[in-house]
């Protein structure tokens, strides 16, 4: 499996978005020196692309993958790729508050602490449905991890499609656009596909 070992606020720094929108909580103390060229319009759209890749962990193969399923459901092509990004178990895990990043949540789900629909699931890629019930299964609520998460109450902003119970939540139905907070032009994306 491939892994992107890119340092974050790097990152971060390069694509020009906020650190807080990955979920880190620290900033870059670095001032960036760079002349201001003119970007391209292709250069726009990939770097619209790289940041929405790098926003979810996804590589190149399964965004490619994501754009493909997209483009073949009904409605708008952007707004059905950024509702399959979020409908991610590890991006669903990541809203619930049960983890504080995105790469955290994957690596909750792959060693098998999350259960949806009472059934441990290993696979971060998965989808979640409408009216599914995630959660941490029994066994690893004793985990040090899992206490300090219940204790503190993480899920202060959990999005209206969602509703977080205590270590888990359910899938009410599926977001709109409106509903996604990501900082992502997705038309920019689909221009840079449909070339």
């Amino acid at each position: 499996m491939a892994i992107d070992r890119v340092p974050s606020l790097k990152r971060c720094r390069a694509l020009g978005i906020e650190a807080a929108v990955v979920g880190l909580g620290k900033k870059s103390k670095r001032q960036v020196n760079r002349r201001t060229r003119k970007v391209s319009e292709y250069g726009m759209q990939l770097k619209e692309k790289q940041k929405a890749k790098f926003i979810y962990g996804v590589l190149e193969k399964q965004f490619r993958l994501y754009y493909d399923k997209a483009k073949k459901m009904q409605g708008v092509t952007g707004e059905n790729l950024l509702i399959l990004l979020e409908r991610r178990l590890d991006n669903v895990v990541f809203r619930l508050g049960i983890a504080s990043t995105r790469r955290q949540a994957r690596q909750m789900v792959s060693h098998g602490h999350i259960t949806v629909n009472g059934k441990r699931l290993d696979i971060p890629s998965a989808f979640v449905h409408a009216n599914d019930v995630v959660g941490v299964k029994e066994s690893s609520r004793s985990n040090e991890l899992f206490k300090a998460i219940a204790e503190s109450g993480n899920n202060l902003s959990v999005p209206a499609w969602l509703t977080a119970g205590e270590l888990g939540g359910t899938v009410t139905r599926f977001p709109n656009r409106d509903e996604i907070d990501v900082p992502v032009d997705e038309q920019a994306i689909i221009e840079l596909y449909s070339r």
